[in-house]
């Protein structure tokens, strides 16, 4: 994700949520308490390969029914979820792998930790992955997760998202984020997003309705855009 040649600009480190946010619970505890040190990367970091590029499935671009036995589909409004990633000059990114996982409709993973009272869908496995095209653009279909609550001021919910990893070149370059969508009103409310504390940067991880991009009955569109780096880039989790 990175070119050597190139001066890159430094990212906003104003928009990264505080490490201490008493209204996120559990961070006044597990937050650090000294500097954050910076390493250099080594060789093996910049130069191991990374898996998965070349081993992608038909179906693995489409939440819908790449779960499903054949003729059966997931439960829930469908959607599809498109957009470019970009660097900090705003040219497109090939072929960068992008792994996706979300709850379900009703609001809950597949996952044996999972406890909340929402059903699981038998059709629904909630992860899949794309790859960029040679303009940087890329898409999925999947279907809209739920909100659901988690244990943090005894009723807080999480706003629907889709969790998003984004690969280089190399094994250790991963950005990890979260998607929102245009009008929840959970956003405003939720603990985690708004410890962030800059409205630009929430704004970027809102993806947008395009009516234009939608299937007449059958599903709607939204845009998210990924900016790598620079001062206007996406906020990463992992930074």
């Amino acid at each position: 994700m990175e070119n050597s040649n190139q001066s890159i600009s430094k990212r906003n480190y104003a928009t990264q949520p505080k490490a201490n946010y008493p209204d996120y619970r559990s961070t006044v505890l597990r937050h650090q308490k000294h500097e954050l040190v910076v390493l250099p990367q080594s060789i093996a970091d910049m130069t191991s390969p990374v898996f998965g590029h070349m081993s992608l499935g038909d179906k693995d671009h489409d939440l819908i029914i790449n779960y499903a036995p054949t003729g059966k589909s997931a439960i829930g409004e469908r959607i599809s979820v498109f957009g470019k990633v970009l660097d900090e000059s705003g040219r497109p990114v090939s072929n960068a792998l992008i792994e996706v996982w979300q709850a379900n409709a009703g609001g809950r993973y597949r996952h044996k930790n999972d406890s909340y009272l929402a059903p699981l869908d038998p059709n629904f496995g909630g992860c899949g992955r794309c790859l960029t095209d040679s303009d940087g653009n890329y898409s999925f279909r999947t279907i809209k997760p739920g909100p659901y609550p988690w244990p943090n001021g005894g009723n807080d919910w999480r706003p629907a998202h889709i969790h998003f990893s984004i690969f280089g070149q190399a094994f250790a370059q991963r950005l990890i984020t979260q998607m929102y969508f245009e009008g929840d009103p959970h956003v405003e409310i939720c603990p985690i997003v708004q410890s962030i504390g800059d409205a630009r940067a929430i704004e970027q991880l809102v993806a947008r309705l395009d009516m234009a991009q939608s299937v007449p009955m059958d599903l709607r569109a939204y845009r998210f855009d990924i900016v790598l780096r620079g001062p206007n880039a996406t906020m990463f989790e992992n930074n």
